[in-house]
């Protein structure tokens, strides 16, 4: 069969597959449009999921008749003047995206740009490009897509329920304001809950009321600051607290440059960042902010423009491991109130309901004809003595102690649990939970310090590898070296392991290489081996640690909280579980009805 060149419409349909896969694709494309117009507001409308219909408003600088034509022409754009791949700051650049819209929908553009006495209007029919025309317009540009797909029928068939893709849409307008709070973003239509977030300040304070604005304002009672620089790379944005974690990592947003992305090796160093405070199915929530020269960063990657190549891997994934580990580490004992207030909650149902209206401010049950007589005490309580673990010591609490976040040891309850006084309210501590994190920390500090204790082999070990994995591991040498497993070249595709880590057996010595291996093929990271070794610190810790059970004395009880206060990640066991709850006086009383 000959061959013979595609009908331009056709070959414009089949390139729209790689830019326009599903409605939030197409929604993502017009907004980070309108923002590199310099707009200040966007609004978003959707029907059926973004297939029937997505309009999207701005009021950025709008285009002038020349340009309006060219934007639906493919490979045509006013982002890389100068032709430099290498220098690219806007968000779109590609001249893609209206192109294959418009080959698969029936596209209507009407613009105004500024000082412009009058706006023009653009359709194009599946391709078909109509002439501009006279339209009245405020300045900005609105871009209508109706009947998206309508062109290639079985794109449809691959597209999910509406609420599906308009739950989608929602997610991408939530990332690009996210990216840009100083911008007003609003987003409605069927079959999704729409919103409204108004502009905020530019710097920190402003980023921290847009997050909150789309993660709810738990978000901002959770939020650790972020901000590190390396190199010519800064990291900054929040994270959230250990102890406020989820079940998956849906509410993981990092952005380079302003651009929301997905990238492994970043996912793959928050993981790291939060290992000792969190259980492998537990994520945390964070919006981490990625800036540096265009020129360090590949946002051409892949049509969809979601993905990024650093020209420096290693650096950046350094740079968000210590800088989450620093902010976590500065938090110390600080948990989560959100605990506090599930707490709260529990106990109000277990409540009896009050009913009736509240006693007056100044009532005085003594006045009360039903009030009980102090020379009638009921038989034996004068007698009664309270239950030894239920009393409070006997000395009075300090003022230091009180004042101190964890506040003064009053009580033991059920050997277990300790009751702790501060100024506003009380806190209730896992004694078992809250040392076994103390013995961790500790045990960490000392590895750090005199290394991993190490043993020789009777006689090398030798594990046959793949090739290419030999020669990463021996290449990673000195680094494995330093966590206690020495090794060395054993032919082509072996190597011969003299020493090991003192702490594991010798059954594990031989996975343990070849987990490794592959971790080195994945990210350049010998992360499971200080993995498995933190897991067996924990394990001693967990031995080490104050038990539940255990009667603690006043001083042993004080001196747990001013430990706590002063060591790192106290606010969650290793499992990623509270050590504490503290409840403030005004919980309480709303818990009696007193407010």
């Amino acid at each position: 069969m000959p061959i013979r060149r595609l009908d331009p419409i056709l070959a414009d349909r089949i390139a729209a597959g790689e830019v326009v896969e599903r409605p939030a694709a197409a929604v993502k494309e017009m907004v980070e449009n309108a923002l590199d117009a310099g707009a200040s507001r966007i609004d978003v409308t959707i029907a059926g999921g973004g297939q029937k219909l997505i309009r999207v408003i701005d009021d950025g600088a709008g285009m002038d008749e020349a340009d309006l034509v060219l934007c639906v022409e493919r490979h045509a754009t006013s982002k890389i003047p100068d032709g430099d791949l290498t220098n690219i700051a806007t968000l779109g650049f590609r001249g893609e995206a209206l192109p294959s819209i418009a080959s698969v929908a029936r596209l209507e553009i009407a613009t105004r740009a500024r000082q412009a006495p009058n706006g023009l209007r653009l359709r194009v029919e599946f391709g078909a490009v109509s002439a501009p025309a006279p339209v009245a317009l405020a300045q900005g540009t609105r871009v209508e897509a109706r009947d998206l797909f309508a062109a290639t029928p079985a794109r449809l068939k691959f597209l999910k329920s509406e609420r599906a893709e308009a739950s989608a849409v929602a997610d991408v307008v939530k990332r690009l304001a996210m990216a840009n709070p100083e911008a007003r973003f609003s987003l409605g239509g069927e079959g999704l809950a729409g919103f409204d977030y108004q502009a905020c300040p530019p710097g920190r304070d402003g980023l921290l009321a847009r997050l909150t604005q789309v993660l709810g304002r738990d978000f901002r009672e959770n939020a650790l600051a972020v901000d590190a620089e390396r190199q010519e790379f800064r990291l900054w944005g929040f994270a959230g607290l250990p102890t406020w974690h989820r079940a998956n990592a849906l509410a993981q947003f990092v952005f380079v440059n302003g651009r929301p992305v997905r990238d492994r090796q970043i996912a793959g160093a928050i993981r790291a960042a939060y290992m000792d405070y969190l259980s492998a199915d537990r994520h945390p929530t964070l919006a981490l902010f990625i800036t540096c020269p265009p020129r360090l960063v590949d946002v051409n990657v892949h049509p969809a423009k979601a993905e990024v190549r650093f020209a420096d891997p290693g650096l950046v994934r350094g740079l968000v491991v210590g800088a989450l580990k620093q902010s976590l580490a500065a938090a110390l004992h600080r948990a989560t109130p959100t605990t506090a207030s599930a707490a709260a909650v529990k106990f109000a149902q277990n409540m009896p309901s009050f009913a009736g209206p509240a006693p007056a401010a100044n009532w005085d049950w003594r006045a009360s004809p039903a009030a009980p007589s102090l020379l009638d005490a009921a038989p034996g309580f004068a007698e009664a003595a309270p239950a030894a673990d239920a009393r409070a010591h006997d000395a009075a609490p300090q003022a230091s102690d009180l004042a101190a976040p964890l506040g003064a040891a009053r009580a033991q309850i059920h050997e277990t649990y300790i009751v702790a006084q501060t100024r506003d309210g009380l806190v209730l501590i896992d004694q078992h939970a809250a040392h076994e994190r103390l013995v961790y920390e500790r045990l960490k500090r000392e590895r750090a310090e005199s290394g991993v204790a190490r043993q020789a082999l009777l006689s090398p070990l030798v594990v046959d590898l793949d090739p290419d994995d030999a020669v990463r591991l021996i290449e990673s040498a000195e680094l494995l070296g330093s966590l206690g497993l020495a090794l060395e070249p054993f032919g082509p595709g072996a190597v011969a392991v003299h020493e090991a880590p003192a702490s594991l057996r010798p059954a594990e010595i031989e996975p343990l290489v070849r987990d490794l291996a592959c971790s080195l093929a994945e990210d350049g990271a010998a992360a499971p081996l200080e993995k498995k070794l933190d897991h067996v610190l924990a394990t001693m810790a967990c031995h080490h640690s104050v038990r539940a059970g255990r009667r603690l004395a006043p001083e042993e009880m004080n001196a747990l909280l001013r430990e706590m206060e002063r060591t790192p990640g106290s606010g969650q066991c290793n499992h990623g579980r509270p050590t504490y709850v503290e409840l403030k006086l005004a919980d309480i009383e709303k818990l009696f009805g007193r407010r």
